[in-house]
């Protein structure tokens, strides 16, 4: 099954847990704070995989969560860090970030990695909070939480030629005869549901790749048909073979089919009408094929919106007339064209790093179902969730912290009073002015 859309989540490893520990060790008294540092967890990184050419992995897998880092252990000891989580994409995979629609990252490159969820660091130890007034502390971190974040993957098929026209148009035939793919093709609409690619071959050693897209309908680019879900594909390709059936067996008229199917793809995106586009004159070999090509050419050169520039190659997939003249041509055009927007985006960011939208450090609002001021906020929950609650030492930090945020402030004048409990996430405590 082909699968070019679909949703997931991913979760980076969070950090593991700082230690509290001390040296007891014969003949060393004093030993002094002896715990060790959580180890890192792991990221979540996209790698692009060329022996895969569909999202269907995904379809029932749409979860993935990287492994927690170790945590710190006496001695000094810093924890395990866990390996990163590597998920396999197929080339021409497009990740956006589904909650601000934020594009991410365009993997095109085979072995292109792309790290979109950053693990947590590790909590640190009590040897770290050792001062001249607490020699002994009884102080640690727990692991920074790993980042969670909703993605989009949008598959786009990597082809140098794209083939393009009304169903039933010939572009299953032809993709037949100048490659080894066998799509299928039969004699009604919509035969091909799905992309299908297949690869050229010259004598003279050149190659490209060529895919066949789900015929287009007027209307395409606003949903109409089987089209929309395929234009995407379209943007990737450096020339453009716009199959027009010459034959008029369906009573269809070539020149207003050839119209309007660039008008589709000028409204999905303009950008595709300037790339080389070449007309192929399917089905020549049925009796009224060349009467119908000569007044499609005095239509063409008669219209003034259209590019006069552009070639037209008659061709028959049946007899094979005019393949090999249209190979070489394609083959040229691709010598000389680049795809400018596509000369950067094996360069785009390795890196994703994931910052929610916060308009504040923290949120205070009463709970009345509960009678209850609650807490939140990324920063104030990233700091809770790093706090060591099962040692006083680090509860009393964390309150100085909240003190330092305004927190204590902000309470008072929202009305909290002695006695009041206050809960950030899943921890309640009792306020005290």
């Amino acid at each position: 099954m082909f699968v070019d859309q679909v949703k997931i989540n991913v979760k980076a490893g969070n950090g593991g847990n700082g230690m509290v520990a001390f040296r007891r060790e014969k003949y060393v008294p004093n030993g002094g704070p002896a715990g060790g540092d959580g180890g890192r967890g792991g990221n979540v990184v996209f790698k692009v995989d060329s022996g895969m050419n569909t999202l269907m992995d995904f379809r029932y897998h749409r979860k993935f969560k990287a492994k927690n880092g170790g945590n710190g252990a006496n001695k000094s000891m810093t924890g395990r860090s866990a390996t990163d989580l590597v998920i396999p994409v197929p080339e021409g995979t497009t990740v956006t970030n589904t909650d601000t629609g934020e594009v991410i990252g365009d993997l095109v490159t085979p072995g292109q990695e792309l790290i979109v969820a950053k693990a947590g660091r590790g909590g640190r130890g009590n040897i770290h909070f050792a001062s001249p007034t607490n020699p002994a502390p009884e102080i640690a971190e727990n692991g920074e939480p790993g980042q969670e974040v909703s993605l989009s993957l949008e598959l786009k098929v990597l082809a140098d030629v794209g083939l393009v026209g009304f169903p039933s148009s010939g572009k299953s035939t032809l993709l037949s005869v100048i490659t080894s793919a066998k799509p299928k093709i039969a004699g009604y609409h919509f035969t091909t549901l799905v992309p299908n690619l297949g690869m050229v071959r010259l004598d003279d050693g050149r190659d490209f790749a060529v895919a066949d897209l789900p015929g287009l309908v007027e209307g395409a680019s606003n949903g109409v048909g089987l089209g929309f879900q395929f234009l995407r594909h379209v943007e990737r390709t450096r020339v453009i073979l716009h199959l027009v059936d010459m034959s008029g067996l369906e009573g269809r008229d070539p020149f207003e089919d050839y119209l309007a199917i660039n008008k589709e793809l000028e409204q999905y995106d303009e950008r595709i009408l300037k790339r080389p586009q070449i007309i192929v004159a399917t089905k020549m070999d049925l009796p009224d094929s060349s009467d119908n090509l000569q007044t499609f050419k005095h239509q063409l050169a008669e219209h003034v919106n259209v590019d006069h520039a552009r070639e037209i190659f008659p061709i028959s997939s049946v007899t094979h007339t005019g393949l090999t003249e249209l190979v070489r041509r394609t083959a040229d055009l691709l010598d000389t064209t680049k795809l400018s927007d596509m000369e950067q985006v094996g360069d785009k960011t390795k890196e994703y790093d994931y910052k929610p939208a916060e308009t504040s450090d923290f949120h205070i609002e009463y709970d009345k179902e509960y009678e209850s001021w609650v807490i939140s906020g990324d920063k104030i929950e990233k700091l809770f969730k790093m706090t060591d609650t099962e040692h006083d030492q680090s509860m009393l930090r964390f309150a100085r912290q909240m003190h330092g945020m305004g927190i204590d402030a902000a309470l008072q004048k929202a009305g909290a009073k002695d006695g009041d409990t206050v809960t950030i996430l899943d921890f309640s405590f009792t306020y005290v002015e």
